[in-house]
């Protein structure tokens, strides 16, 4: 065989040497001067995301395991640019920690998550997929369970594991009967055996209950507030839109590269819990106190409006899908920005703190509603736009009752995330949140979100580029 084809994969080779070289200078400094591997992390992941940022020709490696499309860049970069968000967002409580952990542990091992991550987009062959999904969840739990001397953090450390390797082993378990009944694991192999048996209806059940968990659709959510509320912020910011963009991605490719001959069970499948995650959330999210919790539950009801790109199975459906994700990061992140700043000057997280947040820090208040008015789909920020994308690759394939329930329960959001923008600019408190001043990575990742909330819907070439490379 000729090793020299893996020096193709130019996307995971180079974040394994960012990642070898992170891992050096961690071991190699004293823990003073540790201190520079946060902007050492992210001048190397901005050079990694550069020169990874331009698609090429389609290609395999290893006879179809790994499989590059144009898609792929896109999807990447977008992770890419998440990761460093995060990273620039975690400065000050990577700060704060205890003495005896290096900040160099959160580096590397989230960008082992990122380096799953890439594995399982680019399989083409379902070991690959677990080892790559593997990959990504058990760092993952590591990060949720970072701060261990709290025990929040421990416990949702522990329930999350948990839950991924149950996850993970109903998945297995339909992966192994899909290989009894045809005999092989190459996707592009799969497509013309897979025509509807009762076993092989039996195993796309069960594989794709696996991914459900991992995307947090109900009913299959139970894990996530609790995760989302004792994880460090940034962890659970990485968590709401990282890990999560890059499974619903895989999703829509799987479900139409491998089970397209099922795909009228699927959408049916996927219509009743598009339905019931996106109500149950926003019902559930109008209750929460804590707002990670309530940020957990926002995050249920957006995987649901993801799955409406998926169930139009179409070129569209994908474009949408990825736009979708994009718009979603930066949404998401501007608000996990400012939790996390409140968070460590204050240690506060309850909603009611937030009450009176316009008199003492404006800017702060500004960037969280208009995150929050992208999320909730309102014209004219980035969020209105990947709303009626997704809403329209649905609708092109006929499923217009189910956009119009999702539209009506856009209006619930709007009602919920409203209740932060009243507690910050209407709400009086005798003791508001103190001025803040943050740190500088974190202004710095407030105004590229607050740029790309604003500017992402209103540019269509960002959109228009990301079509060009669907396939399906």
């Amino acid at each position: 065989m000729n090793y020299s084809v893996f020096l193709q994969l130019h996307d995971e080779l180079s974040l394994l040497v960012v990642m070898v070289i992170l891992l050096t200078f961690d071991i190699s400094v004293s823990i003073r001067r540790g201190r520079y591997i946060q902007p050492l992390a992210i001048v190397l992941l901005t050079i990694h995301t550069l020169l990874n940022a331009f698609p090429r020709d389609a290609f395999e490696v290893a006879g179809g395991m790994y499989q590059y499309f144009p898609m792929h860049t896109y999807v990447k970069t977008i992770l890419n640019i998440g990761t460093i968000i995060v990273f620039l967002q975690a400065n000050k409580w990577l700060n704060n920690k205890d003495s005896m952990i290096r900040r160099g542990e959160f580096y590397f091992i989230t960008l082992s998550t990122l380096f799953g991550l890439y594995i399982m987009l680019s399989a083409g062959h379902f070991l690959l997929f677990f080892i790559g999904i593997e990959m990504a969840s058990i760092p993952m739990a590591t990060l949720v369970a970072f701060n261990k001397y709290q025990h929040k953090s421990a416990e949702a450390g522990a329930k999350f594991i948990l839950s991924t390797v149950f996850a993970s082993g109903i998945s297995l378990y339909g992966i192994s009967m899909i290989y009894g009944t045809t005999g092989t694991l190459y996707f592009d192999d799969l497509l013309p055996l897979i025509v509807g048996g009762p076993m092989q209806i039996m195993s796309f059940v069960f594989f794709a209950v696996g991914l459900f968990f991992k995307i947090s659709l109900v009913p299959f959510h139970l894990w996530t507030p609790d995760v989302y509320e004792g994880a460090p912020t940034p962890v659970t910011a990485y968590l709401s839109v990282v890990s999560k963009g890059a499974a619903a991605f895989v999703l829509f490719t799987l479900f139409t590269r491998v089970f397209g001959n099922l795909i009228d069970e699927w959408q049916s499948i996927l219509y009743g819990l598009i339905i019931i995650s996106i109500t149950l959330a926003n019902v559930f999210a109008i209750r929460q106190q804590n707002i990670k919790r309530f940020m957990a539950f926002s995050s249920i009801s957006q995987a649901g409006y993801l799955m409406l790109g998926v169930i139009s199975a179409s070129t569209t459906g994908m474009s949408s899908l990825v736009y979708y994700v994009l718009v979603y990061l930066f949404s998401n992140l501007a608000i996990f920005g400012v939790i996390t700043i409140i968070e460590n000057n204050t240690g506060k997280v309850a909603i009611k703190d937030y009450n009176g947040l316009y008199q003492t820090n404006p800017k702060l208040s500004a960037i969280m509603m208009f995150a929050l008015f992208s999320l909730a789909g309102i014209p004219p920020f980035a969020g209105f736009f990947s709303k009626f994308f997704i809403f329209a690759a649905a609708a092109e394939q006929g499923f217009y009752v189910l956009v119009f329930i999702a539209l009506l329960n856009t209006i619930i959001s709007l009602y919920y995330y409203l209740l932060i923008v009243k507690a910050m600019f209407l709400r009086k408190s005798d003791e508001p949140i103190e001025r803040i001043t943050s740190d500088i990575p974190a202004r710095i990742s407030l105004v590229i979100c607050l740029l790309a909330i604003v500017f992402a819907g209103l540019l269509s070439a960002v959109y228009q580029q990301i079509a060009a490379y669907s396939f399906i």
